[in-house]
C-alpha cells in the first residue's frame, strides 16, 4: 500500500510527466473550461486561453517547458490546431464572394497592413528604442493577425457575410505580406540578402504553387472520385494534403499556415459544404484540435512580466495599445473607403485584432535568430499582447455577431422564414437495399440544412405473406443507412410500412409528412410495352400529386461539372417552380459548379429571383430556346453534365407534347450522363369546377395519349431498321 501511494504522488509530481495524464487534464479543460466560463458570459475561447495561462509553466505549472517545446507533444496538437484554422478559412471561403469582394479585400488588406507598419516604426524607435531591424520586426507584427474569433462567425453562420469575406481576404494578403518580410529580416541579420537569395525565395514560391494549383486538385478530384464512399479515408486524405502543403510552404521560405490557408483554397470546390466529410472536418478540429492551439497560447503567457519592474508592463502596454488601435483604424478606414455600417466595421475590427499566430512565429524568430534581434522583454510584451488582443478580439467578434443576427432577422419575414423552416420537407424513397448512398448524397446536398427534420428516408412494401419479413431486413437496412449518416448534421427519419403497392405507399407517406419533393431511383430500361401501357413513372405521378425526382445517378458528384437544366416554355409559371428550383440552385452552390438553362427567358429571369431571394449565390446562365425541337442542335454534350430535364404533368401550365420525346431521347443520348427528370407537383384543382367532378375527360386524354405513344413507338422501329 505504501509503495502504491509513493507511485501515485510520483505520478502527480508538478510538472507532470505522463503524458496520458496530461492528455486527460486537457480534455477535461476543454470539456468543462466553456461550460463554466459561459454562465459568466465569457466566451469559450477566451476560456481555453485562460485555462493555458493557469496550468502552463508560467502559472500553476501542471505542464512544464519541456513538453512546449519543438518535439513536444502538446505543440504539436497546437501546430495542427493552428493549421487546421487556417485550412478552415481557406475550406469555408466563399469564392464567389470573395471575388466580388475581391477589391475591398485588397483595399482592407492594404490597408490593415500599411497602417500597422507605418505608424508601429517610429512608434518602436522613438519610443521603445529598439533597433532599425528590430523595429521593423517589431512593426511588422502589429500588421498581421491571426483569425482567433473565426470559430465564433462560424457557429453564427456568418462565414458568408460580405465583412467576414473582406476580413478573411484581407488576412490572406496581409500574412502572406509580414510572412515574407521575416523571410526577408532572417536573411538580412544573417548577411544573405543578396540576389541569390531573391531568385531561390521567387524559384520555390513558383514551384509551391504549380504543385498546389495543378498537381494537387487532380490528385484529389481523382481520389475523390476513386473513393466515394469511403469517408474516413477521405478524411485522411483531407488531413495529409494540408501538412503536406504546410511542409511545401516551409521548404519555399514562407511559413507553413500559408500552406494550410493555400490547401483549404485549393480543396474549397472540392468539398460540398453541407457534406459528410465537411461535417467531420469541422468536428475534429472544433472539437480537439483548435482548443489545443488556444491553449497553448495561454502556456505562453508569462504574467510574472508584470512585476518585473516597470519597463516590461510599459512596453506591453504600449504594444498591446497600439495592436488593438492600429487595427480599428485600419477597420476604421476601410469603413470610410467602401461605405461600410458600423457593425461591419466592428465585425472587420473584431476578427483582425487578435495576433497569435503568425505573430508568435515572427517574435519567437527574431529573438532566437543570432545573437537576438529582439529582447527578452519585447518577447514578454508580445505575448501578453497576444492574451489581450485575443480578448478583446473574442467579445467584439461575438457581440457584433449577434448585432448582426438581429439586423438580418429585422430584414427578413419572421414569420415566413419559420414557415419555411417547417414546410421544406424531402422524401426519399428506398426499397432496394443497395445502391442508395447516391440518392441519399443528393438528397443532403439538395436540403437546407436550417430545416428541422428536413428528410425522411421510406421504404414500402407490398401487404403479402412475406410483408413481415421484409419489414424486419428493410429496418435492419434503414438503420445501417442512419449510422453512416450520423456524422452529417442534417437528421434522418426512417419508415418502413405496408401498402399495396409502392406508389400509392410513397403517395401515402408524404401526404402523412406534409412533403414537398420525393426521390425515387430510376432505371431507364423501359422497354416498348412498358412505354405503351404505362410504367412505374406514370404510377406514381398517377397517384402521387408532390413534385417527384426520378434520379439515375451511377457518378459520383465530385466529377459533374455543370448542371444543364432542360425546361419547358411557361416552367416559371407552375405553382411549385420554386420547390425544384431552389433544391437545384443549392445544389450548384454546394458543389460550386454552373448551372446552365435550356429554356425561356422569363423562366431563367425568375430562376435569378429565387436564387435572390433564397441568398443562394449561384452561376446561371441562358441559352434561350424557342422550341423544345432546338435543344440538341444547340447543345455540346459533356460526359461530366448532370442532365436534369424539367418534365410536366398533362394539363399543366407548361404542359408540351414534345417534352416526352426529349424525354426519351435524353434517356438514349445520354446514357453516360447522370439524369435526373423532374416533374413539378400539381398543387390541386380549382375549388371552382368542384360541382363538375363526374365529367371527366381524362379517359378520353389517356387514349389519346396511348395511341400518341404507339405511334411515336412504330414509327421509330421503322427510322432504326431503315
Amino acid at each position: 500500500m505504501r509503495y502504491f501511494f509513493q507511485h501515485l504522488l510520483e505520478e502527480f509530481q508538478l510538472p507532470l510527466k505522463n503524458p496520458v495524464l496530461v492528455f486527460s487534464i486537457l480534455l477535461f479543460i476543454i470539456l468543462l473550461s466553456p461550460i463554466m466560463l459561459r454562465k459568466m458570459k465569457i466566451p469559450g475561447i477566451i476560456g481555453l486561453i485562460l485555462s493555458g495561462v493557469l496550468i502552463g509553466p508560467h502559472g500553476l505549472g501542471l505542464i512544464g517547458t519541456r513538453a512546449m517545446e519543438a518535439e513536444g507533444s502538446i505543440k504539436l496538437f497546437s501546430t495542427i490546431g493552428l493549421l487546421y484554422i487556417m485550412f478552415m478559412a481557406g475550406l469555408e471561403l466563399d469564392l464567389r464572394q470573395f471575388k466580388r469582394y475581391l477589391n475591398k479585400s485588397i483595399g482592407f488588406g492594404f490597408l490593415t497592413f500599411i497602417i500597422p507598419l507605418s505608424l508601429g516604426y517610429p512608434l518602436c524607435t522613438e519610443i521603445l528604442h529598439l533597433s532599425p531591424l528590430a523595429a521593423l520586426l517589431t512593426a511588422s507584427m502589429f500588421s498581421t493577425h491571426t483569425l482567433v474569433a473565426y470559430p465564433i462567425v462560424s457557429k453564427f453562420g456568418l462565414t458568408k457575410h460580405p465583412a467576414v469575406a473582406i476580413t478573411v481576404g484581407g488576412t490572406i494578403l496581409t500574412d502572406t505580406a509580414v510572412l515574407i518580410i521575416l523571410a526577408i529580416i532572417s536573411s538580412a541579420s544573417e548577411g544573405d540578402l543578396d540576389f541569390s537569395f531573391w531568385m531561390r525565395l521567387l524559384t520555390s514560391l513558383l514551384m509551391f504553387f504549380l504543385i498546389m494549383f495543378l498537381i494537387i486538385p487532380r490528385v484529389a478530384r481523382w481520389f475523390f472520385s476513386k473513393l466515394d464512399s469511403e469517408k474516413t479515408s477521405q478524411y485522411i486524405f483531407v488531413l495529409s494534403v494540408v501538412f503536406f502543403a504546410a511542409f511545401l510552404a516551409e521548404v519555399a521560405g514562407v511559413e507553413h499556415i500559408i500552406g494550410a490557408f493555400v490547401a483549404g483554397l485549393v480543396l474549397n470546390k472540392l468539398i460540398p459544404h453541407h457534406s459528410t466529410l465537411m461535417n467531420r472536418i469541422d468536428f475534429i478540429g472544433n472539437s480537439l484540435f483548435i482548443p489545443f492551439f488556444l491553449i497553448f497560447v495561454g502556456m505562453v503567457v508569462d504574467y510574472k512580466a508584470f512585476f518585473q519592474g516597470s519597463w516590461p508592463l510599459f512596453i506591453a502596454t504600449v504594444l498591446t495599445s497600439f495592436a488593438i488601435f492600429s487595427k480599428w483604424l485600419a477597420a476604421f478606414a476601410t469603413q470610410l473607403f467602401f461605405k461600410l455600417s458600423s457593425n461591419e466595421r466592428q465585425m472587420i475590427f473584431g476578427l483582425s485584432t487578435a495576433h497569435a499566430a503568425a505573430t508568435l512565429a515572427i517574435i519567437m524568430v527574431g529573438y532566437n535568430e543570432g545573437d537576438g534581434i529582439l529582447s527578452l522583454n519585447i518577447v514578454n510584451g508580445t505575448v501578453l499582447l497576444i492574451l489581450f488582443t485575443s480578448m478583446t478580439s473574442t467579445f467584439v467578434t461575438e457581440n457584433t455577431g449577434k448585432r448582426l443576427l438581429l439586423d438580418l432577422s429585422e430584414n427578413s419575414d419572421l414569420e415566413e422564414n419559420e414557415m419555411r423552416l417547417r414546410n421544406k420537407h424531402l422524401v426519399v424513397s428506398m426499397n432496394e437495399l443497395e445502391g442508395n448512398e447516391r440518392l441519399l448524397d443528393f438528397a443532403l446536398m439538395v436540403s437546407d440544412p436550417q430545416v428541422i427534420n428536413p428528410i425522411s428516408v421510406v421504404s414500402v412494401y407490398p401487404d403479402n405473406e412475406n410483408a413481415e419479413r421484409m419489414i424486419r431486413k428493410s429496418r435492419k437496412s434503414l438503420e445501417e443507412i442512419v449510422k453512416h449518416y450520423s456524422g452529417h448534421e442534417a437528421k434522418l427519419n426512417t419508415i418502413a410500412t405496408i401498402d399495396h403497392n409502392l406508389s400509392s405507399g410513397i403517395s401515402r407517406v408524404s401526404k402523412e409528412l406534409v412533403a414537398d419533393i420525393v426521390l425515387v431511383n430510376d432505371s431507364r430500361d423501359l422497354n416498348l410495352i412498358k412505354r405503351m401501357v404505362g410504367d412505374d413513372r406514370e404510377h406514381l405521378l398517377a397517384t402521387c400529386e408532390k413534385t417527384v425526382f426520378f434520379c439515375s445517378l451511377t457518378r459520383p458528384s465530385i466529377d459533374y461539372e455543370r448542371i444543364v437544366i432542360v425546361a419547358p416554355l411557361l416552367a416559371e409559371l407552375e405553382q411549385t417552380f420554386i420547390l425544384w428550383s431552389e433544391r437545384i440552385l443549392r445544389l450548384g452552390k454546394e458543389l460550386k459548379i454552373p448551372i446552365v438553362i435550356y429554356g425561356g427567358a422569363s423562366t431563367h429571369e425568375r430562376l435569378q429571383k429565387v436564387a435572390l431571394a433564397n441568398k443562394i449565390d449561384s452561376e446561371i446562365s441562358l441559352q434561350e430556346l424557342a422550341s423544345l425541337d432546338t435543344f440538341y442542335p444547340t447543345f455540346q454534350k459533356r460526359n461530366s453534365d448532370l442532365i436534369m430535364v424539367v418534365s410536366c404533368r398533362y394539363g399543366s401550365v407548361s404542359f408540351d407534347s414534345q417534352m416526352e420525346i426529349v424525354v426519351q431521347n435524353v434517356e438514349v443520348a445520354f446514357e453516360k450522363n447522370d439524369c435526373i427528370l423532374i416533374y413539378p407537383g400539381s398543387v390541386g384543382n380549382d375549388p371552382a369546377f368542384s360541382n363538375y367532378d363526374d365529367i371527366n375527360a381524362a379517359p378520353l386524354a389517356a387514349g389519346v395519349e396511348t395511341i400518341q405513344r404507339i405511334s411515336r413507338e412504330v414509327g421509330s422501329i421503322f427510322r432504326k431498321k431503315k
